[in-house]
């Protein structure tokens, strides 16, 4: 007898991801209009500066304060130095690119966070999961197209590097909040990522502080709505289903990239993005889909 989560869980869970997936698309292409006028890390200092106020109404609504201390601070201080270099690392990528060829740079966290997780989490991966990073890597340069007139043109720019660098921080930040959340609570790792952010970005943009335009607070409210219920939303999603059934689905991501560039910024991705973008999102899936195998395989051992 298999012990997996019901169908409606996963329904559920879905429909969270793709909610979540929506708000961060809507989130990141704030960042991206907020970009032209402001510095990086005042942008990363005005996300968490932005959500903070939501994030403690929520935990006092939640009655969660008890939970919000008992937390082990180098891994949390480690999330918050990561979380500001990707986020300051990603607005300069999506200031520099379309969001569709931003999104398919960084679809490459996934194939990351399965790579670290063997020295770090000590996980066991399987063959073929590593050849199935290789495609993944493999597209991510088919979409950075390195060619010799792409070093100009192309995708081999301070944007695409500063994207896959983004990725990286992003893959070690999830490792380590992987580690944090085996005794330290969701509340938590929220409240302290939101007032690391604030405070270490805050601190390093201050010298270049831009002061807010007026004509912003707009933006700045949708940063702060959109941050937030994205964060509420991917809680949510992967609280009440299987992460193997729910992963997939971040990749609609790429949908909303497309259709923002197209409506805000009238531009399309080019064709070795689209080949590029369906090398790495295969790539990802072939992994879920394998760890879903496994998991079932594993469960149905334990409980014939």
């Amino acid at each position: 007898m298999r012990l997996l989560p019901p169908p409606s869980g996963n329904l559920r869970s879905i429909v969270c991801m793709l909610a979540a997936v929506g708000f961060f698309a809507l989130m990141d292409a704030v960042l991206k209009a907020l970009s032209a006028r402001y510095p990086v890390l005042q942008i990363a200092a005005l996300r968490g500066l932005t959500a903070l106020p939501l994030v403690l109404l929520y935990i006092a609504w939640r009655g969660a304060w008890h939970s919000v201390w008992r937390v082990r601070w180098p891994l949390h201080l480690l999330r918050g130095v990561l979380g500001i270099l990707m986020l300051s690392l990603f607005t300069l990528g999506v200031r520099e690119l379309p969001l569709s060829a931003a999104y398919t740079l960084f679809f490459v966290a996934p194939l990351l966070i399965t790579a670290l997780s063997v020295p770090v989490l000590k996980e066991r991966v399987p063959a073929a999961h590593w050849w199935a990073i290789a495609a993944g890597f493999a597209g991510v340069l088919i979409a950075l197209r390195p060619s010799g007139d792409a070093l100009q043109a192309g995708f081999v720019t301070l944007g695409g590097l500063a994207t896959l660098a983004a990725a990286l921080c992003y893959a070690v930040a999830a490792i380590a909040g992987r580690l944090a959340s085996r005794t330290d609570s969701s509340e938590s790792l929220v409240l302290w990522m939101m007032v690391l952010l604030s405070l270490g970005a805050g601190a390093l943009a201050l010298p270049d502080w831009v002061a807010i335009q007026r004509t912003d607070a707009p933006l700045l409210l949708a940063l702060a709505l959109t941050g937030f219920g994205g964060q509420l939303a991917i809680t949510e999603a992967f609280r009440h289903g299987q992460a193997s059934a729910v992963a997939p689905f971040e990749y609609s991501a790429l949908a909303w990239g497309v259709g923002l560039d197209w409506l805000i910024w009238q531009s399309l991705p080019s064709a070795h993005t689209w080949f590029g973008a369906a090398i790495v999102i295969g790539s990802g899936l072939y992994l879920v889909r394998r760890e879903k195998r496994i998991t079932e395989v594993h469960a149905s051992a334990e409980h014939p």
